[in-house]
């Protein structure tokens, strides 16, 4: 079980002090004085839960609870005021901003961890039921639902940070001959495998291996430019080279292959954008690009290495969309992939 992140918020250090010595041992502590500074650590690493005091100066603990709960990567962040206020009223003010509890103060040391270890035990099987959801049954990497969330929040962070961005589009080559000639278990078990290989690519916690759909699958690299995601890439070849899953209807080799296409942004990316390279380009990015865009990108990017003889890699920045000499150099490959035909 990973140790739990609770965040405590009070303008008076000394509150803070009571509540970290009362939860010593309850979990990893974070303190922040004022508002702003916790919307600042709960967005650097997502809180399990937050204690939070209703009266500081500048934003108000109802302003931060609203704030967090508007922000879809902490909404889940239970929130307990902790306040020497006991009216009805009050309480009424804090559970429509989204508070899940109050702790009285004085603090009694027992009633404190009580509710602390209610709320973190809520929280992992709100986290737990999360994950069932957003798993592909077949292949135990995450699903679509999961990938189309997590790549909107990396894009948002992405823009916020100056952060790149990398996406990589995998597709299982001549999978349906693969099928014919072995059998659909034979296909389900393939597709296990490979995912498995995927997910082997992953080194790091904030990388997602996804089931796109079908024999498709998808890699989001956060904080991730073209070198680090060229990287990977091989770490697929290699890992699927490894496995040497035999496929003998395949036009392209004797063991099954995969096709990836490689979509990149980062602060480069956007030079097309803004006569500079300063924070004023993420404003107009803001505007122009969506994560739907990186995803097409990669889409291109996979349809040219189909089109460059499969069991390849290619890469395209997504500053080159509206490009004419890219959209030419991959509608060209993208109908010779048409001619040869299959999957």
């Amino acid at each position: 079980m990973t140790t739990a992140e609770i965040l405590l918020v009070d303008d008076d250090p000394g509150a803070i002090q009571l509540m970290a010595r009362m939860l010593a041992g309850a979990g990893h502590l974070r303190f922040a004085t004022n508002g702003l500074a916790a919307l600042q650590l709960a967005r650097d690493k997502p809180p399990d839960l937050v204690l939070l005091d209703a009266e500081m100066p500048g934003m108000s603990g109802f302003e931060v609870c609203t704030a967090l709960k508007a922000d879809p990567l902490l909404k889940h962040s239970p929130v307990v005021f902790v306040t020497s206020h006991s009216q009805p009223e009050f309480e009424l003010s804090g559970f429509e901003c989204g508070a899940a509890d109050f702790i009285a103060k004085p603090v009694s040391e027992p009633l404190m961890r009580a509710r602390v270890q209610t709320q973190l035990r809520l929280k992992r099987l709100h986290d737990e039921l999360t994950r069932v959801a957003t798993v592909d049954a077949l292949t135990g990497v995450s699903n679509r639902r999961r990938f189309d969330e997590a790549l909107g929040r990396e894009w948002l962070r992405g823009l916020r940070t100056g952060a790149p961005i990398s996406l990589l589009m995998i597709d299982i080559d001549h999978f349906k001959r693969f099928n014919d000639r072995y059998g659909h278990p034979a296909g389900d078990q393939a597709l296990r495998s490979v995912a498995l290989a995927l997910a082997a690519a992953c080194r790091r916690p904030v990388d997602l291996a996804a089931r796109f759909g079908g024999e498709e699958f998808a890699l989001l690299l956060p904080d991730t430019a073209r070198a680090g995601a060229a990287r990977v890439a091989q770490r697929v070849f290699d890992g699927l080279a490894a496995l040497a899953i035999a496929h003998a209807d395949s036009p392209t080799a004797a063991e099954l292959t995969v096709s990836i296409g490689i979509g990149f942004y980062d602060d480069a990316s956007a030079s097309w954008l803004a006569p500079s390279a300063d924070s004023s380009f993420l404003r107009e990015v803001d505007r122009r690009l969506s994560a739907g865009e990186l995803l097409g990108v990669a889409d291109l990017a996979l349809y040219a290495a189909k089109g460059s003889g499969r069991a390849c890699a290619y890469g395209l920045d997504i500053a080159d969309i509206d490009a004419p000499t890219m959209a030419a150099r991959v509608a060209g490959r993208a109908r010779r992939m048409l001619q040869g035909g299959g999957s």
